[in-house]
């Protein structure tokens, strides 16, 4: 049996719902992409991404699991949902990774980080979508578009 805990909206660009289960505790998050983002190309925009995160027993010790339930085409995310973020990685050579004094908001902001400034093409999880902008951005940029329109509104 699961039910709500909180809901809240961070800066009005996530909605958060925490649903708590037997074992571990679920958060669902809904990213929408920035309308005016800052960042140059705003590939995303006015798309809403839903992320699920599952909160082990462990946590704060371990980081959450993380996966988006949206589909998607983009360079840090898999058409099946896997996620690239440093911080959710529990060892991290370059030292971003998960940290205990980390929390699930710092999660939320990395999620809506994927969108603006963590958008990155050159250390690509979904390599095909990563070639496909540096082969064709427009055509890239159209993809992205056609997926908002069917699976993101």
């Amino acid at each position: 049996m699961c039910f709500v805990v909180k809901e809240s909206r961070i800066k009005g660009i996530c909605g958060i719902r925490c649903i708590l289960g037997n074992e571990v505790q679920t958060v669902t998050t809904g990213v929408k992409g920035p309308r005016s983002c800052w960042y140059d190309e705003g590939y995303y925009q006015g798309g809403k991404f839903q992320f699920e995160t599952e909160v082990p027993d462990a946590y704060n010790m371990v980081p959450p699991k993380v996966k988006c339930l949206t589909r998607i085409w983009h360079p840090n995310i898999t058409e099946t949902g896997e996620i690239c973020l440093s911080l959710l990685r529990e060892h991290s050579i370059d030292g971003t990774g998960w940290a205990p004094t980390r929390t699930l908001k710092d999660v939320v902001w990395g999620l809506n980080s994927l969108f603006t400034d963590l958008l990155n093409f050159d250390d690509p999880l979904n390599i095909e979508a990563a070639e496909h902008h540096l082969r064709d951005k427009e055509d890239f940029r159209n993809k992205v578009e056609d997926y908002i329109k069917r699976y993101a509104r």
